[in-house]
C-alpha cells in the first residue's frame, strides 16, 4: 500500500496556483475550482472563512460533482453546493431587470426590493454593482431604447412617448436631446432636416471621417477603406442631410488629423457625445486618463463606482464613435496586455507607442 508523503504533497499544493486563491480567499475564483481538506472530509469554495488547512491536507476539485465523487461533503459554512453569492446577485439583478422591462411604468426601489427581502440601500447598491447603473438610471434607459423604437414604428410622436412608459411628455422632451440628439421628430425621420457636415482625410493611421452636428463632433472614424467609413455615417443618420466637400470645414478635419497625430495637444472643440447614462460616465473617466497613461479595465469600472462592470466598461469603449478625443484606446487588460479595439489593435498599439514617445 501506498504510504501518504505529507511533503511531496504540501509542495504539490503550495505549487499549485489555485493555493495563492485559497489563502487569499479570492472570491472571483469561486465556481472555478473547488477545495477539499482530507482532515474534515469537507470541500469548500476558494473564499470560504473557514480556519486555513495546511497545504499537505488540501485537493483541488474542478466541481462540486467532482468533490463529492471523491468522498468529500459540502462545508456547512460556505455552501459549495448551492449558488455562490455573486450568482444569487445576479440573479436577483436579472429579475429586477425583468421587472423593470415589464413594467408599463418604472417600478419604485421599494417595489423591486419586495422579492429579495433586502434593504433598499443594500439592494441599490448590489444593482449597480452588477449592472454597472442605478435602477432608476436602467429604468430610464430602456423607456429611452423604447422610445427609439417606437418612433421608427410610425404613428404620432406622443404615442410613442406614452407607448414608451412615460406619464407625462414633458418628462421626455426635458431630456429628449441627450437621448436622441435631436427632436424626437427628427428622430423619426431618421435624422431628416439635421445637417451633419463630414469630410474624409488621411492620417498615418489611415482613413479618417470627421462629422460634426449642430451640437459638435458627433463622429471620428478611423479605417481603411473611406467609403464604408461614410457608409457608417449613412447607417448612423440615414436621412440626415450629409453635407460633404465643405471648404470651411475642411479645416475643422485638419484640426482633428493633428490631434490624432499628437493628442498630447488636446482637442478644442466641442463633442456631440451620445449613450446611456452608465457608457457617459465611462467615456468621462476615459476622457481623464492622460496622454501616455494606460489604465485597465477593471480600473475604470472601480473608478465609475461599479467595480464588478467590468464587462460592461468594455462595452461602452466598443460603443465609442469618437476616436482618440474619447481615448479607448488607453484601456488594457489587467496583464498589460492590448484586447479589441474598434478600429483595430495595431491602430491602438500605434497610439500608445506614439503618446509613450511624446
Amino acid at each position: 500500500m501506498k504510504t501518504f508523503d505529507k511533503h511531496a504533497a504540501s509542495a504539490a499544493t503550495q505549487n499549485d496556483p489555485r493555493w495563492a486563491a485559497v489563502q487569499a480567499r479570492d472570491a472571483r475564483a469561486d465556481g472555478r475550482f473547488f477545495y477539499s481538506v482530507r482532515t474534515t472530509g469537507v470541500y469548500c469554495r476558494p473564499s470560504c472563512g473557514a480556519r486555513p488547512a495546511r497545504p499537505e491536507n488540501v485537493m483541488f476539485h474542478d466541481s462540486a460533482a467532482a468533490a463529492e465523487r471523491a468522498g468529500f461533503r459540502p462545508c456547512k459554512r460556505c455552501k459549495p453546493d448551492r449558488p455562490s453569492l455573486p450568482e444569487q446577485h445576479a440573479a436577483m439583478v436579472t429579475e429586477a431587470c425583468r421587472q423593470i422591462e415589464q413594467a408599463e411604468t418604472a417600478p419604485t426601489l421599494e417595489q423591486l426590493t419586495q422579492p429579495s427581502g433586502l434593504s433598499p440601500f443594500h439592494f441599490h447598491r448590489i444593482f449597480k454593482a452588477v449592472t454597472g447603473v442605478t435602477p432608476k438610471q436602467y429604468a430610464a434607459a430602456h423607456r429611452a431604447g423604447r422610445v427609439r423604437s417606437e418612433l421608427g414604428r410610425g404613428g404620432t410622436v406622443t404615442e410613442a412617448i406614452f407607448d414608451a412608459g412615460y406619464n407625462a411628455s414633458s418628462r421626455f422632451y426635458a431630456t429628449s436631446n441627450q437621448v436622441l440628439g435631436m427632436t424626437p421628430s427628427s428622430y423619426r425621420a431618421g435624422g431628416a432636416d439635421n445637417d451633419i457636415h463630414f469630410a474624409i482625410g488621411e492620417c498615418s493611421l489611415g482613413a479618417i471621417l470627421v462629422a460634426q452636428s449642430g451640437r459638435g463632433v458627433c463622429a471620428i472614424l478611423l479605417g481603411d477603406d473611406p467609403d464604408a467609413l461614410v457608409r457608417e455615417l449613412q447607417d448612423r443618420f440615414p436621412r440626415a442631410n450629409l453635407i460633404g466637400a465643405d471648404p470651411a470645414y475642411e479645416q475643422r478635419v485638419a484640426t482633428v488629423i493633428g490631434f490624432v497625430e499628437a493628442p498630447a495637444i488636446g482637442l478644442d472643440l466641442p463633442l456631440d457625445v451620445r449613450g446611456t447614462a452608465f457608457q457617459q460616465r465611462v467615456w468621462q473617466a476615459l476622457r481623464e486618463i492622460p496622454a501616455g497613461a494606460t489604465v485597465s479595465y477593471s480600473e475604470i469600472a472601480r473608478r465609475v463606482g461599479s467595480p464588478r462592470a467590468v464587462r460592461a466598461v468594455a462595452g461602452a469603449c466598443a460603443a465609442n464613435m469618437l476616436a482618440v478625443a474619447i481615448p479607448c484606446h488607453r484601456v488594457v487588460r489587467n496583464d498589460g496586455g492590448l484586447s479589441g479595439y474598434r478600429w483595430g489593435v495595431e491602430r491602438k498599439r500605434a497610439l500608445l507607442d506614439r503618446e509613450a514617445r511624446a
